[in-house]
């Protein structure tokens, strides 16, 4: 299976918020959102990633645009997750149906059963403009490439 490509309406889905409530395709509408899927809490690559992600944070948001972190975990590790570290990006829970949300959008893992390490760009018109699936869960996806991808969209004659 390959990551959404650009251009591609997102699917429908639906992910579990730290309070519970539900994150759907429509709390996409009419911003630029960015989902960072991530194989496990805890695992060193993740730790590294989101805490990278976090510092570059408001160069990331400086037009808006607002970020997620998906895995598999249950939302209560999530959290921890989030506390020990120390980071203000939101996670949303794939666990059940295990992994629905990152099948639909390519970002799955199949042979561990887990998220695959992967970010996609969703633009306010719910049109995927970037993806990226990395070579393999260990790869850590540098914030260079999500910036580079935020600059190439503002400056498409298409952004709003």
């Amino acid at each position: 299976m390959s990551i959404i490509a650009p251009g591609t309406k997102v699917p429908p889905f639906s992910l579990a918020r730290e309070d519970g409530s539900k994150f759907t395709d429509a709390d996409l509408a009419g911003k630029t959102t960015i989902l960072v899927f991530y194989p496990f809490a805890f695992s060193p690559v993740c730790t590294s990633q989101l805490q990278i992600y976090t510092e570059a944070l408001p160069e990331i948001t400086i037009d808006g645009a607002v970020m997620y972190a998906v895995s598999t975990d249950p939302s209560f590790s999530q959290i921890a997750f989030r506390e020990q570290l120390g980071v203000p990006i939101e996670q949303l829970s794939d666990f059940e149906p295990k992994g629905a949300a990152a099948k639909s959008f390519g970002a799955y893992f199949e042979p561990a059963g887990m998220t695959n390490r992967a970010i996609v760009i969703v633009g306010p018109d719910g049109c995927v403009s970037w993806s990226h699936l990395a070579d393999s869960p260990g790869d850590l996806p540098g914030v260079n490439l999500i910036i580079d991808a935020l600059a190439a969209d503002q400056a498409s004659p298409t952004a709003v």
